[in-house]
C-alpha cells in the first residue's frame, strides 16, 4: 500500500543493533526503507546488517558513541555523504542505571540524561537541514512508560524520557512548517537485554508486569515494526507531537 511505503526512502536508527531498534529497523526494512544501523558495538553493528539483508534490505551500519557530540554529528554526515538524502531518524539509543536517587552519582545522572535526552537533540539538531532541504522528514523520538510513571531506580531515566517526550512535542511545533514530522512511542515492558538486567535487580518486576499488562505477556521487538513503518511513511502526515504507548494495555490498567 503506497501510504506505508518506504521505498526509496532512508532511515538511522540509533541503538539499531539490537532490542526494540532492531524490531523496528526490520519493520522499515520490509517496508522499502534502506537502513542506517548506528550503534557503539561494531560486531553487533556487523550482526544486525546481516539480518535486515537477509530480509532483502539495503543496509549500512556506522558506529557512534551517543555520549559524544562529535560522534553524533559525525553519524549525520557520513549517513548523508553514503546515501544522499536522510528521510527516517529514530531516537533509540538509550540506557539505565538502576538506583535510588540518594545513591545517585552526578557523573551517573549525566551518562543517563546524555545518553538519551541529550544524544537525541544533537541528532535531530544536525539531520534538521538535510530534511528541510529534502522537502520533510519524520523523526521517531524513543520515551517509556518512565514517561508517565515514576518508579524509585528510575529517577534519571524518568526524566530522561519524560524530557523526550517534551522536546518531541516542541521540536514538533517548531519544525512543522518544514513537513518534518516528530512524534514519540512509548514502549511498555518489552523483553530486551535492558530489561532482562532489570528482572534480575527488580525483586518480582517479572510477576507485577504479568499481572498489570491486560495483554498478559511482555512485549518484544517485533511489536514495533509496525508502528516505526507508520510513523516514518506518508500514513503519519498529519500526525505529530504525539506521544504513542506501546504496550500491551499496562497504562490504562488500574
Amino acid at each position: 500500500m503506497e501510504l506505508f511505503d518506504l521505498s526509496g526512502r532512508v532511515a538511522i536508527v540509533t541503538g539499531g543493533n539490537g532490542g526494540i531498534g532492531l524490531g523496528m529497523a526490520k519493520g522499515m526494512a520490509r517496508a522499502g526503507a534502506t537502513i542506517v544501523v548506528a550503534g557503539r558495538d561494531s560486531a553487533k553493528n556487523a550482526a544486525s546488517v546481516e539480518e535486515l539483508k537477509a530480509l532483502g534490505a539495503k543496509a549500512t551500519a556506522i558506529s557512534v558513541d551517543v555520549l559524544k557530540e562529535d560522534s553524533c554529528r559525525a553519524l549525520i554526515a557520513k549517513a548523508l555523504e553514503a546515501h544522499g538524502r536522510i528521510d527516517i531518524l529514530v531516537n533509540n539509543a538509550g540506557m539505565s542505571i538502576r538506583k535510588q536517587p540518594e545513591d545517585y552519582t552526578l557523573a551517573e545522572w549525566h551518562t543517563v540524561l546524555d545518553s538519551n535526552l541529550t544524544s537525541a537533540f544533537l541528532c535531530c539538531h544536525a539531520v534538521y537541514p538535510a530534511m528541510k532541504k529534502g522537502g520533510g522528514g519524520k523523526i521517531i523520538n524513543i520515551g517509556s512508560m518512565m514517561s508517565i510513571f515514576g518508579a524509585p531506580f528510575a529517577t534519571a531515566y524518568a526524566a530522561s524520557k519524560g524530557g523526550m517526550v517534551q522536546m518531541t512535542k516542541a521540536i514538533a511545533t517548531a519544525w512543522a512548517k518544514d513537513n518534518i514530522q516528530v512524534n514519540a512511542i512509548l514502549p511498555g515492558w518489552i523483553d530486551t537485554a535492558l530489561t532482562r538486567r532489570a528482572r534480575e535487580q527488580v525483586a518480582h518486576l517479572h510477576e507485577s508486569v504479568l499481572k498489570r499488562t491486560p495483554a498478559g505477556r511482555w512485549g518484544v521487538p517485533d511489536d514495533f515494526a509496525g508502528i516505526a513503518v507508520f510513523l516514518a511513511a506518508s500514513a503519519s502526515d498529519f500526525i505529530t507531537g504525539a506521544a504513542i504507548t506501546v504496550d500491551g494495555g499496562y497504562s490504562v490498567q488500574g
